[in-house]
C-alpha cells in the first residue's frame, strides 16, 4: 500500500473536455497569495499511509526557445535536451548527498534543495507500506527510460506477477513496454514504431484489483492518472482555480491546509470541504503541448473509456434476469447435493483451486430460473475452487449459492496469500505469533462470512484478529453479536486462535481525533460520514482489549488484557449490501417499484459506491498504516452475482433477516454459520452506537437528530447545542 500525490505547477490546464465552460488559469505568482498547504504538509499525511518509506521526484518541462517543432500530426513537443542543459546549470546540490539527473528528472528526499529555471514542474510523491515482494521498494519508481510511477494498489490478475515480485515494479516494467501514442487503445490509430506493444490504456484496463496511480511516460511527454473502475483506492483531485492554480492529486488531504490559529494546534477542518473532490473512476491523460498564441505550456486533460469490454459490462451493472415473471416460472434450476465424506475436509485438503467433481451430484429442481442449467454446472466445476463445508448444512444447496461461495473463497484467497515478506518480518522482529490479517468484525453476516473464509484460506498456525469497536462498552449491539460470533467461529474452527479485539471509546473524549478524521473523510462532509469514519479509524488502529474468557471459552472468566493488533491487512465487508439488497431502502424500492425498481436502486448504489463509501473508508483505514481489502468487490464476485437472477440474490417478500441478502445467508449456512445466517443488517454507526452518542452531542438528543435527519446534515452547518 502507498500514499501517492502529484503537484503540477506552471502549466495552463485545459479541462474543457471534462468541464464545460471551464476557464483555465496559469500558475503565476501574483494569482496565488496564500497557498493552501505546503508540500511538507502533504508528505506528513502521506507517510501515515506508507510509514516504511517516503520519496519524491520532480520533472521539469520547458519550451523550445525557437517557436516549436512540428510533428507530422502537428503536435508540438517539449525540448527535453534543452531542459536537461537548463537543469544542469541551475541545480543547487546539497553537499551531503550525491544526485544524478536523468533527462529533466531529479530525485529529492529529506531536506534536499533544488532550484531550476523551468516553465513547469511535476512533483511526484510516494510513501510505501510494503506488503508484497522480498526486497524494499521505494516510490516514486523510475525506469531506465525516465518513466515515473507512483502506484497504490494490488494486482490480483490481468498482469503476470511472480510470487515474490512487487506489484508496482511489475507494473512499471509492463508500462515501459507500452506504445507512446495517445490513441485510446485503438490500434488503427497507433502511429508508434512499437506496434507490438499495448497502449497504457489497454494495460491498465486489464488489471484486476484495487489501484490508484500516476504515471509519467517520458517518450510521449504524457501524464496518466486514475483509479480502478470501482474506486477501491482513494484518489482526490484539486482542479486549478483562482485560489490555487496548481493541479493536485493525492491519496488524502492534509489534516488542515487552512491558516492555523495562534491558540490551536490544528486548523479548522471546515475550510477543507470545497478544495478537494473525489476523482471519478477511470483513466485520464494530460498531453503537454506548446500554445502558439500565448507561448505557454498547455496540458489538455482527457478521460478515456476502458479498453476491456468485460470491465465495461461490470461497470454498467446490468443483470439479465431481473423479474421472474419475464424470465418464466417453469425454468429449471440446479441444486448440488453433497456426499457426507466431503463435510470433514481439513486444511491440508483445501486449495484455492481445483473443485473436484466427485462427491457432488447435480440434480434438477423446478424453480424460476432462466439460464441453461448444464452450462451453469460446467461453469462451477471449471471455475477452480475446492468446496469445503463445516457444521450442519442443508442436504441440497442451490447452484447459484455454490457459485457465489466459490467466487468469495477465491477472492479472500487472492487478498490473503502471504508472500515471503511475512515470514521474513516474523523472523526479524522475533514475533512468536504473527497476525498478518484482521477482519473488521461486527459479528454480523458479512464479517462472519469473511472470517470463516479467511480461516479456510490462511494457514492454521496464524492467529486472526477480529476488530470490534464500541461506544457503549459491552452493551453495544455490535459487541454483543461479535461475542456470539466468536463462539460460532470457535465451533466451526476450534483449532484457530481467534482474537476478538474490543476497542472501546467515549466520543466526548475524542476532540482532536474527531478533527483529524474530519480531514480524512474530506471531501465527504456529513455527520454520517464522520461517524462511520471515526469508527473505522479507531477500529483500524486495533488498540483494545482481549477477553481471556472468550479466548479460552471460559464463560465465567472475563479477565481483560491490553492488546494491539499489528495486522497490516484488514478485510472489510463493503459491497455486500449494495450487491445483495441489504439496505432498508431496498425493501422500500421493491415495495414501490417491484423487481425493476429494486434492480435500479442496487445499480445506483454500485455506481456511486466509489464516491459515497470507498474513498472515505480507504482514507480512514490506511491512515493507521493498514490496507483495507474488499473481497465482496472482487471483479469475479461482482460478475458472479450479476449472472444470478435477482430473485435468487434477494427475496424481499420474506422478513428482514431472511430475504435480504438471501444468497449470502445461504453461503453462511454452507460455511456452517447457523446463527449468523439469520442476523439482520446493522450499519457500523448504529451497531457501535457512535450515531447515538453523536446525536446527543451535536443535536441534544436522538429525537432532535432524527427530526433534523442528522445523518445527511453537513457537519459545519448546524449549531452545536451542547
Amino acid at each position: 500500500m502507498c500514499g501517492i500525490a502529484l503537484i503540477i505547477s506552471g502549466v495552463r490546464i485545459d479541462l474543457s473536455s471534462l468541464i464545460p465552460d471551464f476557464v483555465s488559469v496559469v500558475d503565476e505568482a501574483e494569482q496565488v497569495h496564500h497557498p493552501k498547504f505546503s508540500v511538507e504538509d502533504l508528505e506528513a499525511v502521506l507517510q501515515r499511509r506508507g510509514p516504511d518509506h517516503l520519496g519524491s521526484k520532480k520533472v521539469f518541462l520547458q519550451l523550445k526557445t525557437s517557436s516549436y517543432f512540428e510533428k507530422e500530426n502537428n503536435e508540438s513537443f517539449l525540448n527535453v535536451e534543452e531542459v536537461t542543459e537548463s537543469v544542469k546549470s541551475h541545480f543547487l546540490f546539497p553537499q551531503t548527498k550525491t544526485d544524478c539527473i536523468s533527462s529533466a528528472n531529479e530525485v529529492t528526499q529529506d531536506n534536499g534543495f533544488i532550484a531550476v529555471n523551468s516553465v513547469a514542474e511535476l512533483h511526484f510523491l510516494g510513501s510505501v507500506l510494503q506488503l508484497r515482494g522480498i526486497t524494499p521498494v521505494y516510490q516514486p519508481l523510475v525506469d531506465a527510460s525516465g518513466n515515473i510511477l507512483v502506484y497504490n494498489g494490488e494486482i490480483f490478475a490481468g498482469l503476470h506477477l511472480d510470487r515474490d515480485s512487487n506489484d508496482a515494479e511489475t507494473l512499471l516494467h509492463a508500462l515501459g513496454r507500452c506504445c507512446s501514442c495517445n490513441c485510446d487503445g485503438h490500434r488503427r490509430a497507433c502511429y508508434c514504431i512499437e506496434k507490438e506493444g499495448s497502449s497504457v490504456l489497454e494495460l491498465l484496463s486489464t488489471i484486476k484489483g484495487p489501484w490508484a496511480l500516476v504515471y509519467w511516460q517520458e517518450s510521449s511527454k504524457t501524464l496518466w492518472f486514475g483509479r480502478d473502475a470501482f474506486g477501491r483506492r482513494s484518489l482526490l483531485v484539486h482542479w486549478p482555480n483562482l485560489d490555487d492554480s496548481r493541479l493536485m492529486l493525492s491519496s488524502v488531504s492534509p489534516p488542515s491546509y487552512a491558516k492555523k490559529s495562534s491558540d490551536s494546534e490544528v486548523g479548522d477542518p471546515e475550510n477543507n470541504l470545497d478544495f478537494w473532490e473525489e476523482l471519478s473512476c477511470g483513466i485520464y491523460s494530460i498531453c503537454f503541448n506548446a500554445s502558439e498564441l500565448e507561448e505557454c505550456l498547455v496540458g489538455e486533460v482527457k478521460k478515456h473509456e476502458w479498453a476491456d469490454p468485460v470491465l465495461k459490462e461490470l461497470i454498467r451493472w446490468e443483470r439479465i434476469n431481473v423479474d421472474p415473471k419475464s424470465a418464466g416460472l417453469c425454468s429449471n434450476s440446479v441444486l448440488v447435493e453433497r456426499e457426507p465424506h466431503i463435510m470433514d475436509s481439513t486444511y491440508s485438503q483445501r486449495t484455492p483451486s481445483g473443485l473436484e467433481q466427485q462427491g457432488f451430484h447435480i440434480i434438477q429442481q423446478n424453480k424460476p430460473y432462466a439460464n441453461d442449467s448444464a452450462s451453469l454446472v460446467n461453469n462451477v466445476i471449471l471455475s477452480g475452487s475446492n468446496m469445503t463445508c463445516k457444521g450442519l448444512i442443508q442436504p441440497s444447496v442451490s447452484l447459484p449459492t455454490q457459485k457465489v461461495l466459490i467466487a468469495l473463497r477465491e477472492s479472500v484467497m487472492r487478498r490473503t496469500t502471504l508472500h515471503t515478506i511475512f515470514p521474513k518480518t516474523k523472523h526479524e522482529a522475533g514475533i512468536e505469533n504473527l497476525v498478518p490479517v484482521a477482519v473488521l468484525f461486527s459479528g454480523g453476516l458479512d464479517s462472519m462470512i469473511l472470517a470463516a473464509l479467511l480461516d479456510e484460506c490462511l494457514n492454521p498456525s496464524y492467529e486472526i484478529d477480529l476488530l470490534n469497536v464500541s461506544f457503549d462498552g459491552q452493551s453495544a449491539p455490535d459487541r454483543i453479536s461479535a461475542k456470539a460470533g466468536v463462539k460460532e467461529l470457535q465451533r466451526i474452527a476450534p483449532s484457530r486462535r481467534w482474537n476478538l479485539v474490543e476497542i472501546d471509546h467515549d466520543l466526548s473524549n475524542l476532540t482532536s481525533e474527531t478533527k483529524h478524521v474530519m480531514s480524512l473523510i474530506n471531501p465527504s462532509k456529513t455527520y454520517m460520514d464522520l461517524n462511520i469514519g471515526i469508527a473505522l479509524w479507531l477500529a483500524a488502529g486495533g488498540d483494545g482489549w482481549l477477553d481471556k474468557g472468550i479466548l479460552n471459552d471460559h464463560i465465567n472468566d472475563h479477565q481483560r488484557v491490553k492488546y494491539k493488533s499489528e495486522a497490516k491487512i484488514l478485510l472489510v465487508g463493503s459491497g455486500a449490501d449494495e450487491q445483495c439488497a441489504g439496505y432498508s431502502r431496498h425493501k422500500t424500492k421493491y415495495r414501490l417499484g417491484g423487481w425493476l425498481g429494486l434492480h435500479e436502486e442496487m445499480k445506483l448504489d454500485m455506481q456511486r459506491i466509489w464516491k459515497r463509501n470507498l474513498g472515505r473508508d480507504d482514507r480512514c483505514i490506511s491512515d493507521k498504516g493498514k490496507e483495507a481489502r474488499f473481497p465482496f468487490l472482487d471483479e469475479d464476485v461482482i460478475r458472479t452475482l450479476l449472472e444470478i437472477p435477482l430473485w435468487e440474490v434477494a427475496d424481499l417478500n420474506q422478513p428482514t433477516g431472511r430475504g435480504d441478502k438471501k444468497i449470502l445467508r445461504e453461503v453462511a449456512q454452507l460455511l456452517g454459520l447457523e446463527a449468523a445466517a439469520f442476523l439482520p443488517k446493522r450499519a457500523i454507526q448504529f451497531g457501535s452506537r457512535i450515531a447515538r452518542e453523536s446525536n446527543r452531542k451535536n443535536f441534544g438528543s436522538n429525537r432532535a437528530a432524527n427530526q433534523a435527519s442528522a445523518g445527511s446534515v453537513v457537519i459545519h452547518k448546524p449549531t452545536n447545542i451542547t
